[in-house]
């Protein structure tokens, strides 16, 4: 390729052949006066839209694949020159209300004279057929948004932030975007959802902040416990702490040390004493893990209101109107409930945790209890509401979350009315969701926590219901006998059988139907092959389920042939090839397509794990509809990278949820994933079908291996002990 030349080319960008929003690096097709054919630009061309007069500095390169193009260094904006230009620029997509239709008609209307009515004059928008008062403001303010996006995008362009991030700046912070990421750019880091540490810290570099500054010290110290929050931990030891950073940061022990003790000094961590090392919280997980403990410690020292019951009466009166017989345990969780302040109901499938909480309701509202039920995700609430016939909320909207304020209306200052709280999915449950909800019950209800203590821990950091059971604070109930009719389930024996370090058993061929199959694929590209086959063709036509809301492929990693990347890009390909195509980033979103919410977004009231269907995409309004549990969302552009392809999606993020059919590729691929907590809770997903396919070495490593990655949680001790961290 030849080395390009100084030179500069004017022209009208006709269309975007190419964007990575990642690096902004673009293929671009520009009208040329005097040139016949359209002209090819590469380059990073951030924000460019389809319209614009472009002014291209940077220089000619034949390149050998691809001929001929212009290689762009810098660029500049201009005020469209033509009708046409005008034309494409105003219909582009840029200006949120205007489409291809309307801009054509505000041209032929104003002509050349179009962006500056715009700019100056815009209530003359409504001479034009179709535009009234209304839609006049709006577009007058999505112009001044466009505009003052720009500025952002020019002054961020030279550091690497893509045109998402940019509008999310904008977003964030508005007219005073500069100034802020002027003055701390590492605060983009915390604010802004996708922009990590590493790229708020190549800005501040620009920015003249020194490697080794007390500012960049401190942000990296805060990036690091918030990365451990990700990965679980609610505090890490102080020796840790300072040893990652400095490897981050790749500066002296010293100045991250003198950092650590500066952010706690002022107040943005809390550090209490450990055996042989301090204990290092963010201050907010602090005050959650403290706050959760003293208050279960209030709930627990309050008596609860008395009743007249004979338990084991009510007991009877439950198995004879429901024409069932509880076994003892089942019994024992009867009588603590009516009983304990707390009581931790914890078992596998089929051990009858549903029974018992039919059981405990039923009983007690016949005694006047105000009861509620509640589950940390919508799906995991609505199933409560199916099988307990009474409605269960999600516990952001049990407490009454304020988008607004960003804050929980019920809280110790207004607590819920209630008697009995039930809360199922307790697994699931973060320090943080369950600090809050525990500040949101009065001393003298009663509280029963229902969840499966082998699955794998909450996404967000702690380890609650672990460190319930662990601390011997509270009365526990551990469900352990698989009942008869649950026993005629495969998919609930072998979820048994992995918990216990067993490998999973089948129904030889011709032995009747069954709902649980291995197929043995020891080379991933054949095992992919069969996925595709099973989710596509083999399972809707067998069980009659849509490949698309009833089957889940639910995968331990996101790397690799047989990760959630690869396997997503797949199973669009072969289940929805044609909707209509909206690009993101480096990927594609179509109408049709099954997406993940990946954030919790409380503003649109969907949450992390949330799964639904594109249904359709605007480009004049920039926005696109979701539907996710029956309810419409609407996407702004810069918010699609919540969203994610869920055709495949990680274990993890399969919690609280159940699948009529779930694919499960169990692979060495996946070797330091492989665990049996993952592999029994990717099986207990399942309701009618499991499928296993990979390698039996595979299986045999991930039923072996019942090591947990330990997390930094102090909740349990806390409740021991009265507060003390460590001795």
């Amino acid at each position: 390729m030849e080395p390009p030349s100084h030179d500069s080319l004017e022209g009208i960008l006709e269309r975007i052949v190419y964007c990575n929003e990642e690096n902004a690096w673009s293929v671009v097709r520009l009208a040329v006066q005097g040139r016949r054919d359209l002209v090819t630009a590469v380059g990073n061309l951030l924000g460019v839209q389809p319209g614009e007069s472009l002014r291209l500095l940077g220089g000619w390169v034949n390149d050998r694949k691809y001929g001929r193009q212009f290689r762009v260094q810098t660029y500049h904006t201009t005020q469209p020159a033509t009708l046409v230009g005008v034309e494409k620029y105003l219909g582009s997509g840029l200006i949120r209300g205007i489409g291809k239709e309307m801009a054509a008609r505000i041209v032929k209307h104003f002509e050349m004279d179009a962006l500056e009515v715009i700019e100056n004059r815009p209530e003359r928008l409504t001479e034009v057929d179709g535009i009234g008062p209304v839609r006049s403001s709006r577009i007058r303010e999505a112009w001044a948004e466009q505009r003052e996006i720009k500025a952002v995008m020019i002054f961020l362009q030279s550091h690497g932030v893509t045109t998402t991030y940019a509008v999310k700046i904008y977003t964030k912070y508005g007219q005073r975007a500069i100034a802020v990421v002027k003055e701390n750019p590492y605060r983009l880091a915390v604010d802004i959802f996708g922009i990590g540490f590493k790229t708020a810290d190549k800005i501040a570099e620009k920015l003249g902040i020194a490697p080794n500054s007390p500012r960049r010290a401190e942000a990296g110290v805060l990036h690091v416990l918030h990365e451990l929050s990700d990965e679980g931990h609610v505090f890490c030891p102080r020796e840790e702490l300072v040893e990652r950073a400095v490897s981050v940061l790749e500066i002296e022990t010293s100045v991250v040390e003198k950092a650590v003790s500066d952010l706690a000094a002022g107040g943005m961590l809390a550090i209490e004493p450990l055996a042989r090392d301090e204990a290092v919280y963010l201050k907010s997980l602090h005050v959650c893990e403290t706050g959760a403990a003293g208050q279960l410690g209030a709930i627990l020292m309050t008596a609860t209101s008395r009743i007249k019951i004979d338990v084991e009466r009510a007991i009877a009166w439950f198995e004879e109107k429901h024409d069932i017989r509880l076994a003892e345990r089942q019994k024992e969780a009867v009588r603590k409930a009516v009983a304990s302040k707390v009581l931790v109901v914890t078992g596998g499938p089929g051990t009858g945790k549903t029974t018992i909480v039919n059981g405990i309701i039923r009983i007690l509202s016949k005694k006047g209890r105000r009861i509620l039920l509640c589950a940390p995700t919508g799906r995991a609430a609505k199933r409560v509401t199916e099988t307990s016939g009474r409605e269960a909320k999600t516990i952001h909207r049990l407490l009454e979350f304020a988008p607004r304020s960003q804050r929980f209306e019920r809280n110790a200052e207004r607590p819920l009315e209630v008697d009995l709280l039930v809360v199922d999915e307790v697994s699931m449950v973060d320090t943080v969701l369950f600090y809050h909800l525990i500040s949101a019950i009065p001393p003298r209800c009663q509280l029963v926590l229902v969840g499966d203590a082998d699955q794998l821990p909450s996404v967000g950091p702690g380890n609650v219901l672990r460190d319930l059971i662990g601390s011997g604070a509270v009365d526990v109930v551990t469900l352990d006998e698989i009942f008869r009719q649950a026993r005629q389930s495969l998919i609930v024996v072998n979820a048994h059988r992995v918990n216990h370090g067993n490998l999973p058993v089948f129904k030889p061929d011709g032995d009747g139907p069954s709902d649980f199959h291995f197929i043995e694929r020891d080379e991933p590209e054949r095992a992919l092959a069969t996925i595709k086959e099973l989710v596509s063709v083999r399972i809707p036509r067998r069980y009659g389920l849509d490949p698309h809301d009833d089957v889940q492929v639910l995968t331990p990693m996101h790397k690799g042939l047989l990760g959630v990347s690869s396997l997503n890009v797949e199973l669009q390909t072969l289940l929805n090839p044609k909707g209509e195509t909206l690009q993101r980033g480096g990927g594609t979103f179509r109408v049709g397509d099954k997406v993940m919410q990946i954030k919790n977004n409380y503003e649109l009231d969907v949450f992390n794990g949330d799964i639904g269907r594109v249904v359709a995409v605007d480009p004049v309004e920039r926005d696109a509809r979701v539907r996710i549990d029956g309810r419409m969302i609407r996407y702004d552009y810069a918010d699609l990278d919540e969203l994610v392809l869920a055709y495949a999606c990680s274990i993890h993020k399969s919690q609280g949820s159940e699948y009529p059919a779930v694919v499960i590729p169990v692979h060495t691929q996946h070797y330091v994933m492989l665990q049996r907590n993952l592999l029994y809770t990717g099986i207990s997903r399942g309701r009618k079908l499991v499928v296993l396919v990979g390698s039996r070495r595979a299986v045999g490593v991930a039923v072996r291996n019942d090591r947990v990655q330990k997390r930094y949680t102090w909740l349990a001790e806390r409740l021991m002990d009265g507060g003390a961290v460590g001795t």
